[in-house]
């Protein structure tokens, strides 16, 4: 899967964020992350191969802002070019998550209408408390592709009223990981698991996170590969119905107007990866191999 960290910095605003990862992998190398800054990869959608063909092709999907919230105060002054980016590319996917619900409608481009086609808006929703309020505005924001993440999931979580309204496409779910992980339980998950399958609702346990509890039992988890291994022969995943995108060529093309998106998956480990449903794989962007550019080049 594609990342794109247009800035780097955040700050904690919820339960969620009390472990945060980016702020224990930041203490490792000595950064502040309270500190955001533009990173060297702003435009990393943009970027070309030799042949002058974009790096990420058509039909891929890209993260958007995982050592970032997209709608942090800091970056109000560089999210209009981020925006132009994302709309020169109207062939990618850009899945946006984010715990600031509330600043989205100010922050969305002037030409958003009712959303744009190649834009997933996601919150994330750690307990029930932070359901209720992120989703309920979600739903009030234009978009053409809603989603949410459980993740931390700290708490059960009763979504059921808001996967009815038909809106949501799909739910990510995984525990929580680093210093003072808090358990998940196999009851929150299996709960969430059926409440999409009750509404056909596309639903991924991505990870356990290192301590998960099922029957009463806790079990340390350390590594984040048997985490999504564990998550996976669950079984609790579920692929609802299915999501069209209208995607469409970035530039002139001889081929058909309809983009499909691109499913690959190119590593023996990723038959078994928790987020295998909600992955599309490895985009061959030739950057194995070669030391990629540092985004804390500011």
């Amino acid at each position: 899967m594609i990342i794109w960290n247009p800035w780097h910095g955040c700050h904690r605003v919820s339960e969620g964020c009390a472990h945060c990862y980016m702020y224990f992998l930041d203490a490792k190398r000595g950064i502040d992350t309270s500190h955001v800054f533009r990173t060297a990869n702003f435009d990393m959608p943009l970027l070309r191969k030799r042949d002058g063909s974009f790096r990420y092709p058509a039909g891929m999907e890209i993260l958007v802002g995982l050592s970032t919230d997209f709608f942090v105060e800091e970056a109000d002054a560089w999210r209009d070019e981020a925006w132009q980016i994302i709309r020169s590319r109207p062939d990618l996917i850009f899945r946006i998550l984010t715990k600031r619900a509330t600043r989205i409608r100010r922050c969305l481009p002037a030409d958003w209408g009712d959303g744009y086609e190649n834009v997933l808006l996601e919150v994330t929703t750690e307990n029930q408390r932070r359901a209720d309020e992120r989703l309920s505005i979600l739903l009030d924001v234009p978009a053409k592709h809603r989603g949410f993440m459980a993740a931390p999931l700290i708490g059960p979580i009763d979504v059921e009223r808001y996967l009815a309204t038909g809106h949501f496409e799909q739910v990510l779910c995984g525990g929580e990981n680093y210093g003072g992980s808090r358990p998940c339980h196999y009851e929150w998950v299996k709960s969430l698991s059926d409440q999409c399958r009750r509404h056909d609702t596309t639903f991924d346990f991505i990870e356990t996170g290192s301590v998960f509890v099922k029957e009463g039992k806790t079990y340390h988890i350390p590594s984040k590969r048997k985490q999504s291994e564990q998550a996976f022969k669950s079984g609790l995943s579920y692929e609802g119905r299915q999501v069209e995108y209208a995607l469409h060529h970035a530039e002139p093309s001889l081929f058909a107007e309809k983009i499909a998106r691109i499913r690959g998956f190119f590593r023996p480990e990723c038959a078994t990866c928790g987020s295998r449903l909600t992955c599309n794989g490895c985009s061959n962007c030739e950057n194995c191999g070669k030391k990629a550019p540092s985004i804390f080049t500011h």
